[in-house]
């Protein structure tokens, strides 16, 4: 008779983690915390509702190799180069001095060499998946703390792998073991080094050839023997199955095909992972928090101390601000999901105890469930240590965001514009006014960007708009306006607040991302708030209509209408328009509107004269376009033909009758 036991095991599996998980997304906690969670609870030590752990442990291995060859494929140079700085610097800092303090403390409570070392190793990791996705849900992946976390969580993955290779060498115990170490490291690389070239030139001409068929299945049978292949070939030569599988993923990384692999994947990885985290939830006896709390505890706030010393530090190197810093620190203060993994192999490999191993699991676990509540907190406690002034005593100066132009501390300007933030918006904002001759300043904290652009001419300087002098030496007290375009709202609420005691009359724009902000942020001081989601919503429906061919001036009504309503709604008096304040108030009741003349237009064949817009309307075609030809007051003679563009001079009414009567078919006249 078939053993359903397998099946069976998987069904508890994966009702128990539905529950657990749908519980801890109410809690605001992380998913994979609750699949570790949901480990514990049937794993041996508590309802034991697991029969055969080890066929789950077979499956929980072959997500990890999915997890390392997935991370092979999103590999790239391009990548790394982008990081700059905080890939080269920043990152090894990171993990070197997590490393390098683990070992020594490993040494003074009496630990061996290679015990402390891999220790160090396990304690130097953070978890990418949880601190992206709570950066994602709080619109902070292009702030500069977010940036700042994203590489140096790219250099951990990556350096999973030396990390592998080199904890079998740890383990070694014979006599002469430093030889014995670089025997085994020359031997592991050589072979690796091998690997990696034979599937690199291989793997490419395999995928070409299949995706030639255009079979999907097959492109994803291809896709997943190699990974395991290459995996099973790299275990025979004495390295570890993850190891051969980051391999795989790296040959494919530069291919065309990719995107496509990453995509076929992801649905395997995502379900194999969720059973490695179970597995490891139920290798964890939770009863070691009772016979050794102050063990856990200890180790938990030296690991949380350690991690938030070394990324402060880290980001401290390349000149970034003090606040950025400390909430990068902060969010890496955790153990990731690939020290699992270490931990897994150092277990077998005889550098973990059974004891050592149950208290990693507790702090791991620990660690990984109070991340949401301490990055929640983290811009208050930013904010609390930045604020001590005696850090500017040993701080670097540039991190403590002055001006490095020096002709910025001696601005000879009044009535201009403030401008936090070089990206695209402050970039298009930087155009504008610089056309219409209304002077400004830039403050960025991208110090090669401020480099570049002043060269040009622009008055662009390095500064961080948090930093009350910085915002002083802008001649704030003297500016007309102040514009926020950056994506780090923390850092925008600050701006708001500091901006507005330092000039209660000055006019505050800011830019944020999600609706939720907008009560906040006038609350503080700003005066209009554009949320990037509400005004994408607009543009989509408008562009909806336009496919439909709906009249420009009906989708200019709806765009207003729904814009004004919505903000009413929002606790708006009114909805300040931008030609009112680039125009000071004049002309406000002044409006243009280009109309492009379709086949059904009752304009086609007459003349302007003929068509008598001023007389019917009041609205005055201002210049006329035909196959790029370009006029300006166009003469009365002038013959409409369809596809012509015009453009139309009035009053919002005045162009509404325009459009109507132009839009009208001949056949109703």
């Amino acid at each position: 008779m078939t053993d359903h036991g397998l099946l069976g095991n998987l069904l508890i599996i994966y009702t128990v983690a539905i529950g657990v998980v749908f519980l801890f997304d109410k809690l605001k906690l992380p998913a994979i915390t609750g699949f570790l969670v949901a480990g514990i609870l049937i794993g041996p030590h508590s309802l034991n509702l697991i029969s055969d752990i080890e066929s789950v442990k077979l499956l929980a291995e072959i997500g990890v190799m999915m997890l390392l060859f997935t991370i092979g494929i999103e590999f790239s140079m391009a990548q790394i180069a982008a990081q700059g700085k905080l890939f080269v610097i920043a990152a090894p800092i990171q993990m070197g001095g997590v490393i390098v303090i683990a070992w020594l403390v490993g040494l003074f409570i009496g630990l061996p060499t290679s015990q402390a070392i891999f220790w160090g190793f396990l304690l130097s990791l953070s978890s990418t998946a949880i601190v992206l996705n709570i950066l994602a849900k709080n619109g902070e992946i292009d702030s500069i703390h977010g940036r700042s976390i994203i590489g140096i969580l790219i250099f951990q993955d990556l350096a999973v792998v030396p990390m592998i290779l080199l904890t079998p060498i740890l383990s070694t115990t014979s006599g002469n073991t430093v030889t014995t170490m670089l025997i085994t490291l020359v031997e592991s690389v050589a072979t690796l080094t091998m690997i990696v070239f034979g599937t690199w030139y291989v793997v490419p001409k395999v995928l070409e050839y299949i995706v030639r068929s255009r079979s999907r299945e097959l492109f994803l049978l291809t896709i997943i023997v190699l990974c395991l292949g290459i995996a099973w070939l790299t275990s025979l030569t004495g390295l570890s199955l993850a190891v051969g599988a980051f391999i795989a993923g790296f040959a494919i990384s530069e291919s065309k095909y990719s995107h496509q692999a990453t995509a076929e994947v992801l649905p395997f990885r995502d379900s194999f992972n969720s059973l490695f985290f179970v597995s490891i939830g139920t290798l964890m006896d939770w009863h070691i928090l009772l016979e050794y709390p102050s063990a856990v505890i200890s180790l938990l706030f030296l690991m949380l101390l350690i991690k938030f010393l070394t990324g402060t530090g880290a980001v401290l190197s390349i000149a970034l601000p003090p606040r950025s810093a400390i909430m990068t620190g902060i969010a890496l203060a955790q153990i990731g999901e690939f020290s699992f993994i270490l931990a897994q192999v150092g277990n077998g490999q005889g550098l973990l105890n059974e004891m050592l191993y149950q208290i990693f699991l507790a702090v791991s676990i620990l660690s990984m469930m109070i991340t949401p509540f301490f990055i929640q907190v983290a811009p208050r406690i930013a904010k609390s240590i930045e604020t001590v002034q005696r850090l500017h005593r040993w701080l670097p100066r540039q991190t403590t965001a002055h001006v490095l132009e020096l002709e910025g501390r001696n601005l000879r300007i009044k009535d201009h514009v403030i401008i936090v933030g070089y990206g695209l918006s402050g970039r298009n904002l930087v155009r504008v006014l610089s056309d219409a001759e209304v002077p400004y300043v830039v403050l960025d904290l991208n110090s090669a960007t401020v480099h570049r652009e002043s060269q040009h001419g622009l008055s662009l300087y390095y500064g961080d708009g948090t930093n009350s002098a910085i915002l002083e030496h802008m001649k704030i007290k003297v500016a007309r306006a102040l514009v926020v375009t950056i994506s780090d709202p923390f850092t925008t609420r600050r701006i708001v607040q500091i901006a507005r005691n330092l000039n209660p009359s000055i006019h505050i724009v800011v830019r944020t991302r999600f609706l939720r902000e907008l009560a906040e942020l006038h609350q503080l001081g700003a005066d209009d708030v554009v949320p990037e989601e509400f005004e994408t919503s607009i543009e989509i429906f408008a562009l909806v209509l336009r496919i439909y061919s709906m009249p420009q001036d009906f989708v200019m009504q709806k765009t207003e209408q729904v814009r004004r309503e919505a903000y009413a709604l929002l606790h708006r008096n009114e909805l300040p328009e931008l030609a009112y304040h680039l125009r000071g108030g004049t002309l406000s009741d002044i409006d243009v509107q280009t109309c492009r003349l379709e086949d059904d237009s009752s304009a086609i064949g007459k003349t302007i004269d003929q068509l008598a817009l001023r007389q019917l309307t009041g609205a005055s075609i201002i210049t006329w376009t035909r196959d790029s030809d370009t006029k300006s007051n166009p003469s009365p003679q002038t013959t409409l033909l369809a596809g012509d563009t015009i453009v139309i001079l009035g009053t919002r009414e005045q162009i509404r009758r325009a459009m109507s009567l132009i839009c009208t078919d001949n056949s109703t006249n």
